[in-house]
């Protein structure tokens, strides 16, 4: 079986809704309809937007409005989330029922609002972004080309992929993107960096000429109706004109002083065309009744403040789209046979050999003269063309009738570059947008973001909570940043995207489950109560609430299930009961109370165990001594304790100084003795499954440590060597027992059935077991074994309901949309998700299992200060440690009073807690009882090596400053061989 493609897990915050629809980022995208005057849109928020015109763009009524008083008339339509990167360009197909979309999000899809489609559906994928499509008319397939260097085309009925064609050809140049498409039902024109266009056939996708002069990206293609005509702008500052035929460039227009960036034309043969530029420019040409093309009229319509990456123009009205989140709209300007130009130009143009056929203009005598078009707004096209004249000699030989002002092969390089003055400046109507953010920092504590928007004000988001929980106006990002800002090291588990505007939280299946933050930290609106020192892992609970609906949806079913499963042992149960047999066997007891062969229904349920659980923080020895754990203490593995302590979540209190241990919130633990989980210790600090009060008292005390005392607060000292020791090797059972299907999917040696590799197999493994337990046991009730995080694991999270979820799957060029749907939807939604998501999430919400991890430790070193304290150097002379990353401050300071302070062996009532009297620094900096060591190291030590961190007492207890020594009435004096039953705690190897 191939290698399943990585999948990850994406939520997306929802923003403030200042206004009914709009972008929130910049506008990549525009199409009208003409017919039913809409306007659509398509940002770099991946949102598409419809808007009613409510304007005639049938007939040209520019004349009756002269005197009119514009006003605002565009309201929004609708809108959907139709991806989740850039909308880089829209077409309209299918006789303008149908928008298709070209995405950053590699997709291409197709909208159909009209026909009631609320969300957009795909019809096909690249393999990196897409940069643009292209549709002819009343045709029912699109084309679209990519960075992946193709061009595909897609049938508009969901069909698929009907051609591929691969733009690198023989050539193979790195350049072969595709930037800009046109297309009719013959012919397909593509571009991009190459600097190349090439022409297609659209039915076989052989190629059949390329057509090469431009020195720059190819940012624009047009197409007239037959197809023998092809007009491209491009970042080389030129619009190019090229006969099919010919194969070649005829003209070369100039108009333009930046990067061309958009052209349109709605008329067949382009004698009429706009362009826009990097400057913000809008250019208007007409080139109607020329006998060559640059002798045309070209007029600098209006200027915005940003490049405008798209211009459409439909009736009287042009609408521009920029990096602004708002569309303008401007008023369009008479180019034709009517134009109102100045009387120098006129003459010139009507008189001349300029025109074949162009009619002079009647001159107007009722104050139409502020329309005339100012002559700084008219364009010269070409370096050579004629029109119009250099207006700064006011000789008159300059301006006589049929005399160009030089010769046609002549170019004449003038230093002063003339002022273009555009007709408009300001817009006659602006379609709003809203803000988008723009910019963010991720803080220390990897549970708050800093974004600024677009609109300059810097918002505080809980990335639990999914929601703003800080306004800062309109400040600077960096000003703000160390107001809020923590002294805290957490472990990466998420990444942030802000370039849809919106902030989406991506989650890896390799390292979301990696940060924890301690239970006590919390601020909950209903109280839990928490083990002591117990962590939370940010991964499994903002999942947990993310797909709540989920879960109790599944849960429904479980329950249909086995009820119908137990229908069938009622039937049995109820047989039995009119039939009772006539004697009963006893099973004999192991003398423990339970039994190892018990049937593993029982599960945990929701308001608690089967067994009581390990305290607060258990802490084990790291050595290398074979013996610390016998078979007497070891949990046979498939025995109900054992299932029942792996369920259970015990991650923040698991042993911070344990060398061999997994994940600290994994949901296989090592193996724990009985005795410890039926006594839990009612010290601060727990003991580990070696340090029963049994074995305290069979085994003779070390030599080495003056009060005969095992540290009991999960701390394992020592080299990596030495973390692998007993503790390691006997891990490797409860992993087993916890995932015995880890891989039913890829093999079935292990003579189980199948399951699909998806959320749904760990559906179908429950299933399973249920039916293994009838078989097993056909007289038993099936109890559930869907186990989701409980809230003193995953504290409980009411999530706003326009919380996107997104699950994505990774490919080539990036990833790719498997499902999409709101915290709300994804119970409704069981089904795809069940067959889209990917298995491990399934474990996380329904068996509250998290994929095992070797958790990271740091070293350090710990000394008296100045020698106001005894020394914990062992009898090797080795002070070395090495402990859980997370380990706190108050938890170091325990492990030095057991050694240091001979009354922390029988600690009364009121004695002060060792973070009471005792005190610990780096780098001459007190640090405070709850600072854990990945902080301080981070952030105090700052460093590579070993941490060094020393000891003092407050002067709040008094503390001997040298250890007692041990005497010969001493048993581990006597006894040599207790070195042997346990080993120095500070060795290392």
């Amino acid at each position: 079986m191939a290698k399943k493609a990585r999948q990850r897990i994406s939520y997306v915050l929802e923003l403030d809704h200042s206004s009914s629809g709009g972008h929130r980022l910049g506008v990549n995208g525009l199409a009208v309809d003409r017919d039913h005057a809409i306007l659509y849109s398509g940002g770099r928020d991946g949102v598409i937007c419809a808007w009613d015109l409510n304007l005639d763009l049938k007939n040209h009524d520019r004349a009756s409005r002269q005197d009119a008083k514009p006003q605002p008339t565009t309201k929004f339509r609708a809108s959907t989330q139709a991806h989740t990167h850039w909308v880089n360009d829209i077409a309209l197909a299918s006789n303008n029922s149908a928008l298709v979309s070209a995405s950053s999000d590699l997709t291409v899809k197709v909208w159909r609002p009209e026909l009631g489609d609320t969300e957009p559906h795909t019809i096909g994928q690249h393999a990196d972004y897409v940069k643009c499509v292209a549709a002819p008319n009343s045709a029912d397939w699109v084309a679209s080309g990519g960075l992946d260097r193709k061009i595909y085309l897609w049938d508009l009925n969901g069909k698929g992929k009907s051609l591929e064609i691969d733009v690198r050809g023989e050539d193979v140049s790195e350049k072969a993107s595709v930037y800009a498409m046109s297309v009719n039902r013959n012919i397909l024109a593509s571009g991009g960096p190459e600097s190349v266009v090439r022409l297609w056939d659209p039915k076989s996708g052989k190629r059949i000429t390329k057509l090469v002069g431009h020195t720059d990206n190819i940012r624009a293609i047009l197409m007239n109706e037959a197809g023998d005509t092809v007009m491209t702008a491009s970042s080389d500052q030129t619009v190019k004109v090229w006969s099919v035929a010919a194969g070649r460039c005829m003209y070369t227009l100039t108009m333009h002083n930046d990067s061309v960036w958009s052209l349109f034309s709605e008329d067949p043969e382009l004698d009429v065309f706009y362009s826009s530029d990097r400057s913000g420019m809008v250019v208007k040409t007409d080139t109607r009744g020329t006998i060559e093309m640059d002798e045309g009229l070209s007029v600098a319509v209006a200027q915005e403040h940003d490049g405008v990456s798209k211009v459409v123009a439909c009736g009287d009205y042009i609408w521009t789209a920029s990096s602004s989140s708002s569309i303008n709209r401007w008023t369009n300007v008479e180019t034709g046979p009517d134009a109102h130009l100045p009387e120098a130009f006129r003459h010139l143009r009507a008189g001349g050999p300029l025109s074949k056929s162009r009619k002079l203009s009647a001159p107007t005598t009722d104050g139409s003269a502020e329309n005339e078009i100012p002559a700084k707004s008219i364009l010269r096209m070409s370096n050579t063309a004629a029109f119009p004249p250099d207006l700064s000699d006011a000789s008159e030989s300059n301006l006589t009738l049929g005399v160009p002002p030089r010769k046609g092969s002549e170019i004449i390089i003038d230093p002063i570059v003339p002022v273009v003055e555009p007709i408009h400046h300001l817009p006659e109507e602006t379609i709003e947008g809203q803000n988008g953010l723009v910019k963010h920092k991720l803080l220390n504590d990897r549970r708050r973001v800093l974004t600024l928007d677009t609109a300059g004000d810097v918002l505080l988001w809980d990335l639990i909570r999914c929601e703003v929980i800080q306004r800062f106006g309109k400040k600077h990002l960096e000003d703000v940043e160390p107001e809020v800002n923590t002294l805290e090291a957490v472990a990466p588990w998420c990444s942030i995207d802000t370039s849809s505007g919106n902030l989406t939280v991506v989650l890896e299946p390799f390292n979301c489950f990696d940060a924890e933050m301690y239970a006590d930290e919390l601020i909950l609106a209903e109280p839990v109560e928490f083990r002591e020192d117990q962590r939370i892992n940010l991964g499994r609970w903002i999942l947990r609430y993310l797909f709540a609906k989920l879960i109790d949806e599944e849960i429904k079913r479980d329950e249909v299930y086995r009820q119908r499963l137990n229908e069938a042992v009622e039937k049995r149960q109820a047989a039995l009961r009119l039939n009772p047999p006539t004697s009963i066997s006893i099973p004999a007891s192991n003398g423990q109370g339970w039994d190892r062969n018990e049937s593993a229904v029982e599960t945990p349920k929701a308001n608690g165990a089967n067994y009581p659980m390990t305290p607060g923080l258990g802490i084990g020895i790291a050595s290398p001594a074979g013996n610390l754990l016998t078979s007497d203490f070891a949990v046979t593995p498939g025995s109900p304790l054992d299932k029942t302590t792996s369920q259970l979540n015990r991650s923040s209190g698991e042993d911070y100084f344990s060398g061999g241990i997994s994940s600290a919130d994994a949901s296989a633990k090592a193996p724990t003795t009985p005795a410890t989980e039926q006594a839990p210790a009612k010290d601060e600090t727990p003991k580990t499954p070696v340090d029963t009060k049994d074995k305290d008292k069979d085994t003779p005390k070390s030599p080495t440590t003056p009060f005969g005392k095992k540290f009991r607060m999960g701390m394992s000292f020592g080299t990596k060597k030495l973390g692998r020791s007993a503790s390691a090797n006997i891990e490797k059972p409860t992993v087993t027992e916890e995932k015995p299907d880890e891989n039913k999917s890829e093999s079935s040696s292990n003579h189980e059935k199948e399951v699909d590799d998806n959320l749904g197999g760990i559906v179908q493994k429950i299933h399973n077991d249920y039916e293994k337990q009838i078989l097993e046991s056909p007289d038993n009730i099936v109890e559930t074994k869907i186990t989701p995080a409980l809230p003193i694991d995953a504290p409980v999270l009411k999530l706003p309901s326009g919380t996107k979820v997104i699950i994505q799957e990774e490919t080539s060029g990036g990833s790719a949309n498997l499902y999409r749907g709101t915290v709300m939807s994804v119970g409704v939604d069981a089904d795809i998700i069940e067959e889209k998501a990917p298995m491990w999430l399934g474990e996380v919400l329904l068996m509250n299992a998290i994929p095992q991890k070797e958790p990271v430790k740091v070293s350090f070193v710990l000394h008296p200060w100045k020698n106001s304290l005894p020394d914990l150097v062992t009898a090797d002379g080795n002070n070395r440690l090495n402990a859980n990353r997370m380990l706190r401050v108050k938890k170091i300071l325990a492990y030095v009073a057991e050694r240091i302070d001979p009354q922390m062996e029988e600690p009364g009532p009121d004695a002060l807690k060792p973070e009471e009297y005792l005190e610990l620094y780096c780098n001459d900096q007190l640090l405070p009882n709850t600072m854990s060591l990945a902080t301080l190291r981070a952030h105090i030590w700052k460093g590579g090596n070993d941490v060094v961190l020393y000891y003092k007492a407050n002067g709040r207890k008094e503390i001997p400053k040298e250890l007692p020594q041990p005497t010969l009435d001493d048993p581990a004096v006597s006894d040599p061989g207790g070195l042997a039953a346990i080993p120095p705690i500070a060795t290392v190897g």
